[in-house]
């Protein structure tokens, strides 16, 4: 009589401390709802209520009332167009398609050309918004630097800040942040194999086909990232057109970021400006769910 050999039977452990595993993620979870949301959530509480900087004692819970004013304000739909114009300006247009301009031509020069390039670029990025601003005023003003050129080459000076007040300060934003898409589109087009550039030049595509059906496809989901930082970045700049401008002459450019502080420290409406403050917030992921949607097929 044979007995068959017992087999041992692997036995699982015993997972313990699952629990445990978020741990390590508590402290910052918890800084994440204490610094960004408990005061979004007292924002929410604000733009409903009538609260004021000065002339009212008691806060009242006024309902949709801020948000109805907002959209049937002349100045708010103003400030709506000209923030679509800067951001399309500066960043869809200015700074995405120039950083990518400037990495691509940047692969084919020598070292020392890249360096300088590079330098002066990313010079203009690290400077503080408010510096650079001051800078650019001085560039655009009536007796600035743009106009001291233009008389040196016998072309007409104007006042740029009050005949062009926008698109003055859309190309100072393009200015100071085509450094950020200029290191993005370096880095990506760094990561492109040269054995796919070379067999799309060996099959006969020129320059321009090969940068439309090569590289462009290969760097789509980095032209993603970068418009959706870029759009978020530029839906939030206030320094710049502030220390230029003040949304002025009048408010012609006055976006939505200036025309909110306006409403709330300057004319102490602190509801109403809130409520702006949670519509621009609301612009700003309406663009992220929009690229985000873009970015989610593979390449």
């Amino acid at each position: 009589m044979t007995t068959a050999a017992k087999v041992p039977v692997a036995v699982s452990p015993v997972r313990r401390g699952r629990p445990l595993r978020w741990l390590p993620l508590a402290p910052a979870t918890a800084l994440l709802l204490l610094f960004l949301g408990g005061p979004i959530a007292y924002c929410c509480y604000i733009a409903f209520t009538n609260m004021q900087l000065t002339g009212t004692a008691t806060t009242e819970f006024t309902g949709l009332a801020n948000f109805r004013r907002a959209f049937g304000d002349d100045d708010f739909r103003n400030a709506v167009v000209l923030t679509l114009v800067f951001t399309v300006v500066s960043s869809l247009l200015g700074q995405n398609t120039l950083g990518l301009a400037l990495a691509t031509l940047m692969r084919r020069a020598s070292k020392p050309v890249r360096t300088l390039i590079g330098s002066v670029v990313v010079a203009a990025w690290v400077l503080p918004e408010i510096v650079a601003g001051f800078l650019l005023y001085a560039f655009f003003r009536r007796e600035g630097t743009l106009n001291a050129l233009l008389d040196g080459l016998g072309l007409p000076s104007q006042n740029w800040l009050y005949t062009l007040p926008i698109l003055a300060v859309s190309f100072a934003n393009v200015w100071r942040g085509t450094a950020f898409s200029m290191l993005v589109y370096s880095a990506a087009l760094s990561e492109i194999p040269q054995e796919i550039t070379e067999a799309a030049e060996v099959d006969g595509a020129g320059g321009p086909r090969r940068f439309w059906h090569v590289t462009l496809p290969m760097i789509r989901r980095s032209i993603g990232t970068n418009l959706m930082l870029n759009t978020l970045q530029t839906l939030s700049v206030f320094g710049l057109i502030w220390a230029m401008t003040r949304g002025g002459p009048g408010n012609r450019s006055q976006t939505l970021p200036v025309f909110m502080y306006d409403q709330a420290f300057n004319k102490s409406l602190i509801g109403y400006g809130t409520a702006v403050a949670l519509l621009l917030l609301l612009v700003g992921a309406a663009f992220s769910v929009v690229y985000l949607r873009l970015m989610r097929e593979e390449v």
